[in-house]
C-alpha cells in the first residue's frame, strides 16, 4: 500500500509540474507526502548541468538597468538555484516566472540579501543591540526586518553573523554580539527565531543564514580576511557554540568564512562542514559559500586552480557557490574523471530544494509588493526601543546626566546631524531621508534654547576651521553636548583599524571645548569601542549609543532628558589602548595571574632600578592589567544593591537543578534596569578552564525602593566543557559562583562541589 501511495505521490507532482496553473489541492496526498519524496521526484527528472545549476547563486550589477538576456536564459536552462541583491521588484518577479514557467522542472528561486539590522526601518548594530541584553527586542526587530524585506521578494537574509569577536580594530566586530559564547548563542537565537517566524514558509519569513563558519572573528591582528589559528578547545569551548546553538534552533542555512582555520580555509573545511555541521550536529539545510570564497582558497594555497577549489568545496559538502562560478564551470567535469560523485552532488541539491520546499516556495512562489509596511508605526517605535536599550552609560559625573531642562545647550560635533552615518554600517536599504537625528531631535522637542555647529564636516575631518564658531557657542551655553565616534563606513567588513581613537581633529576640539570650562557629555556613535585615553579626563560624562539606526535621535534625546534611564551593557570588554587587544574577559589565568597589591606602575619604577621581574605577574608596565571598562558594563540614573545572595538547591548527583537566589533593590530615586549577570568558574580541570564565564542573565525593572528577588536555574550540563577525550564532560570539583554586575564584580561570590 505504501509504495502505491508513492507513486501517486510522484504522479500528482509531476502531473503538477507540466502545468502553469497551480494543482488543485488534495488533503489525502498531501498528508501522506513528504517533502523528501517531493525531492526524489524531483531529482529523478533533473539533467545533471540542472543539478550544478541549482548550487550556483547570481546576481544583476545595479549598473545594468536591464535584466541581461543570457541572465534570464540560465534560469530558463534551470541553470541558477538563488539570486542576491535583486532589488527592482519587476525583475525578481520576471525571473520567478521564467524559472516557474519555463524551466524544465519549475524549481523556485530563492532571492537573497544582506537584513542584518534592518531593511528600511534601521536598528541598531548588532553589536549595538547585543548591548541590550534583551533577546525579546531583538526577536522584534529580526521580525520587524523579515516583513518589510519580503516586500520586495527576499526571503532570505545572511544574517546573523555568530562571529566571536575579542578584538575591535576588527570592523566586522559592529555586525557581531561581541566576545561571549553563551550571549551571541542567545542573541543568535533571537535573531533566527525572528527572521524566520513561527512558521518558514509564510510569506513574511527569511530564511536565516548563520556566519560565518568558523573562526572569522579571530583573524590575525584584527585585519579582515587574515588567518584564524585556534586550538581545538577553544574552537568547541568558544566558537563553534553560537552555531551549534544556532543549528539547535533550526536556522535554514550557513555561510562560511573568507577565513582559513588552523591551515585550511573554511569553505574546504570537511572536519568543520562533515564531521561536525552534518555527522555531530544533524544539520540538514545547506551552506552557502561568502562572496567568492570557494575560488579564494587558491590565494590562500589550498588549491591550484579553480577546478580544485570546487573540488574540495564540494566535496566538504559547501552546497551553494555565492557569485563565483567554480561549481558551474567544472563540477561535471569532476564527476567524470572521479573527482567527485553525483550521489554527493544530489546530497546538496537535495539540502538546498528542502529548504526552499520549507519556505513554501513551491507553492506560493511570487511575493505581494505591499510597501505600506515600511517604515510602519510601529516599526519605528521598536527601532526607538532598540536603540535606547542598547545605549550605554560608561561615565557620569557629578551627576551631569540627565540634562537639566533649565539649562541651555551647545550641540557640537560631526555626527550630530549625520542621518546616514548613524545607521551604521551594511545598512544597503535604509534612507538616510527617513533618519531622525539627534539635533532634530533636540530642536523639535527641547524647550531651552540650542544652539548647533558641528566643529568638523565629518569624523575624519582635519581641518580646525569650525572651531572658533564651537567654542563661541559653547562659551554662550551652560552645557556641551558633543556628537563624536565614527562614521559608518569606517567599520563593517574590509574596514579594519590599527588606532582606535577618535578620527580626524575630534580629540583636539574636545580640548578647546574643556578650555571654556563647561561640562561636556560625550555622545559617542560608532561601531566598536573608541580608545579614550586622551580624552577621558576632559569629558564629564560618555554616553556609547552605536550607530543607532533610524530612530537614534528620539532616543539619545530620551536617555540624555532622563525620560529614560540608560539600561545597556557591555557585550564586549573596552580596551584602554590598542596594545591590550585582543582583549576579553574570559581569559585564562596563566600561571602568574596579577596580584593588584603587586602591580608596578612603569612610571613607579626608579631610575637605574636593578634588573628584575618587576611584579612577576602578567600585566602591561604602561596601562596595567584592566580595561576601561569590562564586559557586562553600564551604568544607569539609579542605584542597585544585591543581598542574600546564595544557592538554594544543589542537586549536582542526578544533573538536578542548581538554584541561585538573589534580592535585587532599586536604591536610587528613579525607576531603572538592572541587567543582573551569573558567571561561574571551574576551579581545577584536565584542560585549564576560564577565569570567569557567562552563564545567565536577567533583566529587572524596578521603581524606586523596591525590590525583586530573582532565581537562576541551571544544570551540570550548563557548566560542561569539550575536553581531551572530544567529548562534553562536567569534572568533579570545586566551582565558584558570581551574581555580579559585571565581569570584574567579584562582591558576591559562591561555592558549590560537582561530586
Amino acid at each position: 500500500m505504501k509504495n502505491y501511495l508513492a507513486l501517486a505521490c510522484i504522479f500528482c507532482y509531476l502531473l503538477s509540474s507540466c502545468t502553469n496553473e497551480p494543482s488543485p489541492k488534495n488533503t489525502f496526498i498531501s498528508e501522506v507526502d513528504t517533502i523528501e519524496s517531493k525531492i526524489d521526484s524531483i531529482l529523478l527528472k533533473m539533467t545533471l548541468e540542472e543539478k550544478i545549476g541549482q548550487t550556483a547563486q547570481r546576481g544583476k550589477s545595479s549598473r545594468v538597468k536591464e535584466l541581461p538576456v543570457e541572465l534570464k536564459d540560465a534560469v530558463k536552462r534551470g541553470e541558477i538555484g538563488s539570486f542576491l541583491n535583486i532589488m527592482n521588484k519587476d525583475d525578481a518577479k520576471e525571473l520567478q516566472r521564467i524559472a516557474m514557467e519555463e524551466s524544465p522542472n519549475k524549481i523556485p528561486l530563492i532571492f537573497a540579501r544582506d537584513v542584518i539590522h534592518g531593511f528600511k526601518t534601521i536598528f541598531p548594530i548588532p553589536l549595538g543591540q547585543a548591548a541590550s541584553f534583551d533577546p525579546n527586542l531583538v526577536q522584534k526587530g529580526a521580525r520587524i526586518s523579515a516583513i518589510e524585506a519580503s516586500t520586495y521578494g527576499i526571503r532570505w537574509t545572511f544574517a546573523p553573523m555568530l562571529d566571536i569577536s575579542r578584538d575591535p580594530r576588527w570592523g566586522r566586530i559592529a555586525e557581531s554580539a561581541g566576545e561571549d559564547p553563551y550571549l551571541t548563542s542567545i542573541m543568535g537565537e533571537a535573531y533566527i527565531k525572528g527572521f524566520q517566524g513561527d512558521d518558514l514558509s509564510s510569506s513574511t519569513s527569511l530564511a536565516a543564514c548563520a556566519k560565518h563558519f568558523v573562526g572569522y572573528g579571530a583573524a590575525e591582528g584584527g585585519r579582515d580576511y587574515n588567518t584564524a589559528n585556534i586550538n581545538e578547545f577553544s574552537l568547541h569551548n568558544s566558537y563553534l557554540k553560537p552555531f551549534k546553538k544556532a543549528v539547535k534552533t533550526n536556522v535554514a542555512t550557513l555561510m562560511t568564512g573568507f577565513n582559513e582555520v588552523n591551515g585550511i580555509p573554511a569553505s574546504g573545511n570537511e572536519y568543520l562542514l562533515k564531521e561536525v555541521l552534518r555527522d555531530q550536529w544533524n544539520f540538514d539545510g545547506f551552506v552557502v559559500s561568502d562572496w567568492n570564497s570557494i575560488i579564494e582558497m587558491i590565494p590562500h594555497g589550498f588549491a591550484e586552480d579553480e577546478a580544485g577549489a570546487a573540488e574540495k568545496a564540494a566535496n566538504a559538502m559547501l552546497d551553494m557557490e555565492m557569485t563565483s562560478t567554480s561549481y558551474q564551470d567544472n563540477m561535471k567535469d569532476l564527476i567524470e574523471v572521479g573527482k567527485f560523485s553525483e550521489d554527493k552532488l544530489d546530497e546538496m541539491v537535495r539540502n538546498i530544494l528542502r529548504i526552499k520546499f520549507r519556505l513554501g516556495l513551491f507553492d506560493n512562489p511570487y511575493f505581494k509588493p505591499e510597501s505600506d509596511v515600511l517604515y510602519a508605526k510601529d516599526h519605528l517605535d521598536a527601532a526607538k526601543e532598540a536603540a535606547e536599550k542598547s545605549m550605554v552609560l560608561l561615565k557620569n559625573e557629578n551627576q551631569i546626566l540627565p540634562l537639566d531642562t533649565k539649562k541651555s545647550l551647545a550641540i557640537i560635533g560631526p555626527l550630530a546631524d549625520a542621518p546616514h552615518d548613524q545607521l551604521g554600517t551594511w545598512t544597503f536599504d535604509g534612507e538616510k531621508t527617513h533618519t531622525v537625528t539627534p539635533l532634530t531631535s533636540f530642536k523639535e522637542n527641547h524647550k531651552n534654547p540650542i544652539l548647533y555647529s558641528e566643529g568638523l564636516s565629518y569624523s575624519r575631518d582635519k581641518s580646525n576651521k569650525g572651531f572658533n564658531d564651537a567654542v563661541k557657542i559653547a562659551q554662550n551655553s551652560d552645557v556641551i553636548v558633543f556628537f563624536g565616534g565614527e562614521e559608518a563606513i569606517l567599520s563593517g567588513e574590509a574596514h579594519s583599524r590599527a588606532n582606535l581613537n577618535l578620527p580626524g581633529e575630534q580629540e583636539q576640539l574636545i580640548y578647546e571645548l574643556h578650555k571654556t570650562g563647561k561640562p561636556i557629555v560625550l555622545v559617542l556613535m560608532a561601531g566598536r569601542p573608541i580608545t579614550l585615553g586622551n580624552i577621558i579626563d576632559k569629558v564629564d560624562a560618555i554616553l556609547f549609543a552605536w550607530h543607532p539606526g533610524t530612530m537614534g535621535g528620539p532616543a539619545i534625546l530620551d536617555i540624555l532628558t532622563g525620560k529614560t534611564s540608560p539600561s545597556g551593557r557591555l557585550p564586549i570588554t573596552w580596551p584602554k589602548e590598542v596594545g591590550q587587544i585582543p582583549i576579553h574577559y574570559n581569559h585564562k589565568n596563566t600561571g602568574r595571574p596579577t596580584i593588584p597589591e603587586e602591580f608596578v606602575q612603569m612610571d613607579s619604577i626608579p631610575i637605574g632600578a636593578w634588573q628584575s621581574s618587576l611584579g612577576n605577574t602578567s600585566h602591561y608596565l604602561d596601562v596595567g592589567y584592566l580595561p576601561q571598562y569590562p564586559f557586562g558594563y553600564g551604568l544607569t540614573y539609579s542605584n542597585f544593591k544585591y543581598s542574600d545572595v546564595k544557592i538554594l538547591s544543589n542537586e549536582t548527583k542526578e544533573n538536578g537543578p542548581i538554584i541561585v537566589n538573589a534580592k535585587i533593590t532599586n536604591t536610587g530615586n528613579v525607576k531603572a534596569t538592572e541587567v543582573v549577570q551569573l558567571y561561574f568558574r571551574d576551579m581545577v580541570g584536565s584542560i585549564t578552564r576560564p577565569v570567569k564565564e557567562l552563564m545567565r542573565f536577567k533583566k529587572v525593572e524596578l521603581e524606586p525602593g523596591t525590590s525583586k528577588i530573582i532565581d537562576f536555574v541551571f544544570t551540570k550540563d550548563d557548566i560542561s566543557f569539550y575536553g581531551l577525550d572530544k567529548k562534553w564532560i562536567t569534572e568533579p570539583g570545586k566551582f565558584k559562583l558570581w551574581v555580579a554586575q559585571h565581569a570584574l564584580d567579584n562582591t558576591h561570590e559562591l561555592e558549590f562541589i560537582i561530586e
